[in-house]
C-alpha cells in the first residue's frame, strides 16, 4: 500500500487538531479521504457530498492533476503522491 500525504487546508485544520499535513496509506483518493473520515470525524461530511463524490465546490488534486479530468474518487495513487 501506498504511503500519501494529504494537504489540509486551513479551513480543515480544526478537524485534524491544527495539522498542516497528514500521512496516511491508502490506494485511490476515494480510500484516502474514508480514511481520513474515519481518522478525523466530520472531514468526509466536508468533503464528499453522499460519500461517494466530491462536493462541487472543492477541488482535489493529486500532485497537479485535478482528479475530476481523472477517475475522481476511483484516481489510483502511488507511493509519495501528494492530494491537495
Amino acid at each position: 500500500m501506498s504511503i500519501i500525504t494529504v494537504k489540509i487546508p486551513t479551513p480543515l485544520r480544526p478537524l485534524t487538531a491544527g495539522q498542516a499535513e497528514v500521512k496516511i496509506e491508502g490506494a485511490t483518493v476515494g480510500e484516502v479521504l474514508r480514511k481520513m473520515d474515519s481518522q478525523f470525524k466530520g472531514f468526509g461530511d466536508r468533503v464528499l457530498d453522499d460519500g461517494q463524490t466530491v462536493k462541487r465546490f472543492i477541488n482535489v488534486f493529486v500532485n497537479e492533476d485535478n482528479i475530476r479530468d481523472k477517475k475522481e474518487l476511483d484516481t489510483e495513487l502511488k507511493n509519495g503522491d501528494t492530494i491537495s
